[in-house]
């Protein structure tokens, strides 16, 4: 035994159950934590954008718990699956990424993952290093532990076929250099979303291929965005763990009141415990806003600190419960004529022209103070004001 490992059984159960959707094969890890074994726990995550979301952090957090346990961790940064582009649940083909894209999106990157977890005790690697290494011969030797019935019995690619959309080759690649990467770092776990598990099943027949004892699997749930939806970048759905603080704060109290629950669980450090009391007080008399107030507070303390949730609280309170402005709303000097839609997709107050349409459709643009609603997509400024874009974006317009 080893005694630098954390072999509580409060902390292997916490550890075990709390945000995690299954485990693969749970007896074994759950004997190895508890024999004080110092465990190589792996996780891969793909520079896909330049930042990460809370949605992405939570498999993040679940590494740091292992971190903060005493075991080995390794983050593996997928520079060269990125290239490839995961499929998993994805509903479409995915676009390759050029590999300028990537070293763009790596510039902050191990920055922003020490925000969670230590990074000078952590393996941090690329798996670049060996796969690119990668010929003909060992792809193909990896391809034949898989069958096509395999990859097309997958949920996402069943759909697309039904639907009659393409599916290419080099997205069945991708659970093959996942798997191998597990090789490289003879990993005895590894974690990943739900929607990973067939990828991170194949780590455990690629090893076997190659001689090594198969790891066992931690999976987490995943999270839903500020839509609903799953949280995703390309659907502009997400919270930042690089966000403002303000905008962060916000962008919580936009939440669904049927996801402060899994919120709290997934995305905060409170006890388990406590927040069986807040699922109580919300099946009560509470006040979703009252919890949803404390679960925002959380979530910026953690990524920012205390003062900085503190005064992000205010802001709210005093922007929308009195029917404020913020203090830093953003001011532009246009010509008078210039399209609304042209500025606010300028300056990222809206993502694109269809979210713009779709916000003018349900009313929810207007000019702060004036009462005039924004009735046209095609809107022209001329007047200067606040725009009120939503329920929490604002920027100030001025005439030039």
């Amino acid at each position: 035994m080893n005694s630098s490992i954390d072999t509580s059984e409060e902390n292997i159960r916490n550890i075990l159950t709390r945000g995690v959707e299954d485990i693969v094969v749970k007896e074994h890890v759950e004997s190895r934590l508890t024999s004080g074994e110092k465990l190589r726990v792996k996780l891969g995550i793909d520079p896909t954008g330049n930042t990460i979301h809370i949605g992405r952090a939570v498999v993040l957090r679940k590494l740091k718990a292992f971190q903060d346990l005493g075991h080995h961790i390794i983050l593996i940064v997928g520079d060269f699956t990125a290239q490839i582009g995961d499929p998993s649940d994805k509903l479409e083909k995915r676009p390759m990424i050029t590999r300028e894209s990537i070293d763009e999106n790596l510039k902050n990157y191990k920055k922003i993952i020490g925000k969670i977890i230590d990074v000078d005790k952590a393996e941090f690697v690329y798996n670049s290093e060996w796969l690119k290494k990668l010929g003909f011969q060992e792809i193909s030797e990896l391809a034949e532990s898989f069958s096509v019935q395999q990859m097309i019995a997958r949920r996402n690619f069943k759909e697309r076929i039904d639907k009659g959309q393409e599916i290419s080759l080099r997205e069945f690649l991708y659970p093959l250099m996942q798997g191998y990467d597990s090789v490289a770092v003879e990993a005895d776990v590894e974690l990943g979303g739900f929607d990973q598990l067939f990828n991170l099943k194949a780590g455990r027949v690629i090893q076997k291929h190659f001689g090594q004892p198969e790891q066992d699997i931690v999976a987490t749930a995943m999270l839903e965005g500020t839509d609903g939806r799953k949280m995703s970048t390309s659907w502009g759905n997400v919270i930042n763990i690089t966000d403002e603080p303000n905008d962060m704060y916000g962008k919580v109290m936009s939440l669904n009141d049927n996801l402060i629950i899994k919120y709290f669980l997934l995305c905060t450090d409170v006890k388990q415990e406590e927040i069986k009391t807040i699922e109580k007080e919300l099946a009560g008399d509470a006040n979703p806003r009252d919890l949803k107030m404390r679960l925002a507070r959380e979530i910026v303390t953690l990524y920012h600190d205390k003062d900085a949730a503190d005064k992000a609280q205010e802001n709210f309170i005093n922007t929308f419960a009195k029917g404020g402005v913020p203090d830093n709303v953003e001011i532009v000097k246009v010509k008078k004529g210039t399209l609304l839609a042209d500025i606010l997709i300028q300056k990222n107050i809206v993502p694109s022209k269809s979210e713009w349409r779709r916000l003018v459709e349900g009313h929810s643009a207007s000019i702060m103070g004036t009462g005039k609603k924004i009735e046209d997509q095609f809107e022209k400024i001329e007047e200067p004001g606040v725009y009120k874009i939503g329920s929490r974006r604002f920027i100030k317009i001025e005439i030039d």
